[in-house]
């Protein structure tokens, strides 16, 4: 990556954290009093120059050589332990758990920040403790104090890794279909039998053990996703004192080989098929979905954000090299021994910056309100506004992991476009960004479903609550801003936005109250991306909004408002055309016929 890459995400970061949501302020709290604005750019300084180094450093030569297995160990190039050794020195794995569990205690809207410098510079390498601080925070959730002591204690000095098992090779995301079976047994524990597919770091060396967390039915459990429950099954017997032990009936069958993030380890997994696979239940039985979408909320958000930082670090690139290169003349410069000028000069080039900027950087903006919003909910002084932050989160989340991971790899596509034939190749890296991006549509609960978790369940909940706070949110920022010239036309088409959303919903709604679900949900996806388009909209104008007086005297908020201006203009048009097709439920992908496809 361009030297600048970095320095300029440690601006963004520091916009976006301070100047727009005001993350600072959670010091005046007592959950995060012993911190100050010092403390959080302390973090954010070292692990962006972590992520620049250790991380960044073996990024392409992890893609070139990816894992491999020689049938009893599974082998990565030594520079992902060195990085993950010095990511976990650095206290960065256990920050954001309390102090009381061995964590710096900061706020999560602070851990996001500086994990997002990691996304970009290795995204491969950031996923093992991604999984691991995410498995711990479900065991510091619903877990024992025994089963804490022993798994997440050992998770957070990163003495042991996390994984979570839910696919299965004959159903992937349809867990009502999962067959794993947990066998209890006399001493309380159980015996898991079963496979399970595509388990991100589900086999190596990196770390003294793996903890499995496993979604497995009961004998007697109900059919449905209502007889799950959820297993800790180590890689390795862990005794009462939390020695690591013998292997556990964990076996790897193979390694998936994949387009891109070729750096984390993915696996297909047999429990109990040739010695038992010893596992602990994890709060109470058939309620293992509860537990693990805590998991999983945690995990779409860091994807989403994920998402955006393989967007950005290919906005950097193209920037940076739009800037040097050297090619064609101006349509009204007519002399041919004219010297070439820099491709950013073209407007077409621009454009091309121009949307990678307006996706990135709204996503930056929408993932670290996110984690702000878990902040709320765990820290606001009043119940009320921890309840308030806990619906916007659960509205948002699939918007969050879904419309990042959709408008990532379109800027990445940007980037190596403008690279031209250079963008094509493995001599610059925009090609393997793209390459890595192209996952995050698919996995933590592939786009589809996210729309159908939106429209089916998350707008209809409690009578709607959610939706109405989002959209009240959304329209109380706009008039807020409607009194500045330069922002009145995007708070006035912000609202119209938001009131699309508003009776589309309803059109939507009523249809399926009507017993036609099929119909309600065909479109769930357009659905998703509009609601989308008008969530990012609604950061773009937080940021406009701070930035709009500066602008004229700073390149920086003049870049902010010119790509706020770009997605008003260009994209946040689109959802007019989205809500006609969803308010005539257009029945097209549900009527195609399958012989003719």
């Amino acid at each position: 990556m361009p030297e600048t890459t970095f320095a300029t995400l440690q601006r963004d970061l520091s916009f976006v954290l301070y100047e727009v949501l005001g993350v600072d302020a959670l010091c005046e709290r007592p959950a995060f009093a012993q911190h100050d604005r010092a403390t959080f750019d302390a973090m954010l300084a070292a692990a962006i120059k972590l992520a620049a180094g250790a991380f960044g450093d073996h990024a392409a030569l992890l893609d070139q050589r990816e894992p491999t297995w020689d049938g009893e160990r599974v082998h990565l190039i030594p520079e992902v332990k060195a990085a993950l050794d010095a990511f976990i020195e650095g206290g960065f794995l256990a920050a954001g758990f309390p102090e009381a569990d061995g964590g710096l205690g900061l706020p999560y809207s602070v851990t996001q920040a500086f994990m997002a410098a990691f996304y970009a510079a290795n995204p491969a390498t950031a996923a093992y403790p991604l999984l691991t601080s995410a498995a711990a925070n479900l065991l510091r959730v619903f877990g024992s104090e025994d089963q804490r002591r022993r798994y997440m204690t050992p998770m957070l000095e990163g003495r042991f890794f996390g994984t979570m098992c839910l696919s299965e090779p004959h159903a992937g995301s349809a867990l009502a279909d999962l067959r794993t079976v947990a066998h209890p047994q006399p001493d309380g524990r159980y015996h898991i039998v079963g496979d399970k597919m595509w388990i991100s770091g589900g086999d190596h060396d990196l770390s003294e053990s793996i903890v499995h967390l496993v979604l497995a039915r009961l004998p007697d459990a109900p059919p449905g996703v209502k007889g799950i429950s959820l297993f800790i099954v180590p890689k390795h017997h862990i005794d009462e004192a939390g020695a690591v032990g013998a292997p556990n009936g964990v076996r790897l069958i193979g390694l998936n080989h994949k387009m891109g993030y070729r750096g984390t380890v993915n696996t297909a997994l047999a429990f109990g098929d040739e010695a038992p696979a010893v596992g602990e239940l994890v709060g109470r039985p058939h309620q293992g979905l509860q537990a693990m979408f805590h998991m999983m909320n945690e995990a779409r958000v860091g994807v989403g954000l994920g998402a955006t930082m393989l967007g950005y670090a290919g906005l950097r690139y193209s920037v940076e090299y739009a800037k040097e290169r050297l090619q064609g003349r101006h349509p009204d410069q007519r002399d041919p021994a004219a010297p070439p000028i820099p491709i950013i000069e073209h407007a077409d080039v621009r454009r091309m910056l121009l949307a990678q900027k307006a996706y990135v950087e709204g996503g930056l903006a929408l993932g670290l309100y996110c984690a702000q919003l878990i902040d709320e909910a765990d820290s606001a002084p009043d119940e009320a506004a921890r309840a308030q932050a806990q619906t916007l989160l659960a509205i948002l989340t699939p918007v969050a992991k879904a419309w990042p991971s959709a408008y990532g790899p379109q800027a990445n596509d940007l980037a190596i476009q403008v690279l031209g034939g250079c963008g094509y190749t493995r001599d610059y890296p925009v090609e393997r960004l793209y390459r890595d991006n192209r996952l995050n549509p698919i996995h933590e609960g592939a786009n589809g479903i996210q729309g159908i978790d939106l429209l089916g369940r998350k707008v209809i909940m409690d009578q709607g609550r959610a939706l109405s706070a989002l959209l009240a949110a959304i329209t109380e920022t706009a008039q807020g801003c409607a009194a500045e010239p330069t922002l009145a036309p995007m708070c006035e088409a912000l609202i119209a936005a938001a009131g699309r959303v508003s009776e589309v919903s309803v059109v939507v709604g009523q249809a399926a109250a009507q017993g036609q679900i099929r119909l309600a949900l065909a479109n769930a996806h357009t659905y998703l991306m509009m609601v989308g388009h008008t969530v990012i909209a609604w950061m773009w104008l937080k940021q406009a909004a701070v930035a709009v007086d500066k602008a004229p005297s700073s390149p920086f908020y003049a870049g902010k408002l010119q790509a706020a201006r770009y997605f008003f203009r260009y994209e946040l048009p689109q959802t007019v055309q989205q809500a006609a097709l969803l308010a005539a439920l257009d029945d097209t992908t549900l009527t195609a016929d399958p012989a003719s496809l």
